[in-house]
C-alpha cells in the first residue's frame, strides 16, 4: 500500500513519558473522527484538535508507495540530525496513523533500528510490532485498543471522565490540559484532579512551551 505523509520532522518528544527524547515525527493524513476542515469541527466526533493533518503539504510530506520508501525518508530525517548517534525513535501520529500503519511499515523502519512509537485515539487496535503506544481517547469513541505503554487523556472531557479509564492496562496514565481559550482553567482542574488521583500524572504540552515542532 501507499502512505499518506503530511510532515516529517527531527524534534524532541513534548509529551507523556518520552518527553525530552530525540525524535522523528512522522505525521499521517487523515483521521477517523474529523476531516480535518473547519467547517466540519463543530459535527466532528473530535472537536478540540490542535494539529493540521490534511493533505501531504508539510514539511517531508508526500505519498509513499512502498514501506521501504517511507523507512529511508525516516531514516534520512534522522541521520540529517543525528548521524548514526542512537538510540533511534521514530513517533507515528497524526491524524491517525493506524488508518494506514501495518506490518511492512512496523518491519521497514524496524529494520534500520529505530524504536517505534505510534500516538492514536485508541478507536482502531494496533498491529503486533508497535514498541510504544500511546492511547488518547478522544470525543467519546469506544476504544478498541484497551492497552499499552501510556494512556494520555485530553482533560477536561465531559464524555471521557478519567475515572472511565483508570481500570485499563497502561503503565502510565497522564491528564493534558485541554489547549484553546480555556488552558489556565483546564491546567487548574487537571492540576487539583492528579491531585486527589495520584495514578494520574500531570503532561504539558512542553514543545509549545518551549517553541520547537
Amino acid at each position: 500500500m501507499s502512505y499518506a505523509i503530511k510532515e516529517m520532522f527531527a524534534t524532541l518528544q513534548g509529551e507523556g513519558a518520552q518527553t525530552g527524547r530525540a525524535s522523528v515525527f512522522c505525521r499521517f493524513a487523515g483521521c477517523n473522527l474529523w476531516s480535518g476542515r473547519e467547517q466540519d469541527r463543530v459535527d466532528a466526533a473530535c472537536t478540540f484538535c490542535d494539529t493540521d493533518f490534511v493533505g501531504t503539504d508539510g514539511e517531508g510530506g508526500g505519498r509513499f508507495q512502498t514501506a521501504a520508501t517511507l523507512a529511508h525518508a525516516i531514516e534520512r530525517v534522522w541521520q540529517a540530525h543525528a548521524g548514526q548517534s542512537g538510540p533511534r525513535y521514530v513517533v507515528f501520529t497524526g491524524g491517525e496513523p493506524l488508518l494506514q500503519m501495518d506490518a511492512a511499515l512496523i518491519d521497514a523502519v524496524h529494520s534500520y533500528g529505530f524504536e517505534i512509537a505510534v500516538e492514536t485515539n485508541g478507536t482502531i487496535a494496533a498491529p503486533q510490532g508497535i514498541d510504544w503506544i500511546c492511547v488518547s481517547p478522544k470525543g467519546g469513541q469506544a476504544l478498541a485498543q484497551t492497552h499499552g505503554n501510556e494512556l494520555k487523556l485530553v482533560f477536561p472531557q465531559a464524555t471521557h471522565p478519567p475515572e472511565n479509564f483508570s481500570g485499563l492496562s497502561f503503565s502510565h496514565f497522564w491528564l493534558q490540559p485541554m489547549d484553546g481559550p480555556e488552558r489556565a482553567e483546564n491546567t487548574q482542574a487537571a492540576v487539583a484532579y492528579c491531585l486527589a488521583h495520584p495514578r494520574w500524572r500531570l503532561s504539558l504540552q512542553t514543545h509549545k512551551l518551549i517553541g520547537i515542532p
